[in-house]
């Protein structure tokens, strides 16, 4: 059964493309007419697609692996955040930091003076400086917070990127293309679809369309997650298991033994005995 129905996404909007002079010659093979010169997408071809896209963001969740939202336009914002916190995963919906993953060390970098800044906070040592020191880390600390704050827990780089408004967002979807990071992306009719690896044809510019198309992706990856907890539980059941029988397995490897050295010690002093008789 598909994550998605064609009623739910024609309700939603994501069948209107952009005007047809605005288009993207490549987006054709996910056009199914033109209407009033607005490019409509062909709906069938999305549904299959949020498909595909989803059975991959389920994998992908199931093995642990991360996947960074990426959505700065003001329609998606909203969405995106709240979405992409339900599944646990990191998000960018300010402004892309430029070589935000060409360039992950320096990243980490500043997400740890966040961290020191907090620790500076907890142990006293900020009530210590003067009210300007104080006013200036605090404006850093919310600047970072504002920009970083949302991938505080991606210690490394992520998995896939998920991208709304590739056309937008292509700095990321460069970055991501030359470190060989797995991107998809929800693509209008004007934007080119050749850089990104799971294409879903789709409106990028409205709200409920944003909604319908990362509630399927996200539902997909809650489900990921939840067989990966399933899997760790009967994984420790079954460690549970099996402990008491090795712990018998010992004991009884160890009572061999003993009883072996003990038949070699008595054989020793027979020996002994008989070797002392024969004198």
């Amino acid at each position: 059964m598909s994550r998605v129905s064609f009623d739910q996404l024609l309700e939603a909007g994501v069948h209107f493309g952009h005007l047809k002079r605005k288009w993207n010659p490549a987006m054709a093979p996910y056009i199914f007419m033109e209407r009033n010169g607005i490019h409509i997408i062909d709906l069938y071809k999305t549904v299959a697609k949020v498909d595909e896209a989803a059975e991959v963001m389920k994998n992908l969740a199931k093995q642990g692996k991360k996947v960074l939202f990426v959505a700065t336009k003001k329609q998606a914002k909203q969405v995106v955040a709240d979405k992409a916190a339900s599944v646990g995963m990191p998000y960018v919906i300010e402004r892309w930091p430029g070589g935000m993953l060409t360039n992950f060390p320096t990243i980490r970098k500043a997400i740890k003076k966040m961290a020191t800044i907090d620790k500076m906070t907890k142990d006293g040592t900020f009530d210590n400086l003067s009210k300007r020191e104080k006013l200036q880390i605090t404006r850093q600390r919310a600047k970072l917070e504002k920009t970083l704050g949302s991938i505080v827990d991606l210690t490394r780089l992520p998995s896939a990127l998920f991208v709304v408004d590739v056309m937008k967002e292509h700095i990321a979807v460069r970055e991501a293309n030359r470190l060989g990071i797995p991107v998809f992306g929800m693509v209008d009719t004007n934007s080119d679809p050749s850089n990104i690896d799971y294409v879903i044809p789709a409106n990028d510019d409205a709200t409920k369309s944003v909604e319908v198309i990362l509630g399927a992706i996200c539902e997909a990856m809650n489900e990921g997650l939840q067989e990966r907890k399933a899997e760790k539980v009967d994984a420790e059941a079954a460690g549970e298991g099996e402990a008491p029988k090795r712990e018998r397995k010992a004991k009884a490897a160890k009572k061999e033994r003993t009883k072996k050295e003990d038949d070699e010690a008595l054989n020793a002093n027979i020996a002994g005995k008989f070797a002392k008789d024969e004198e």
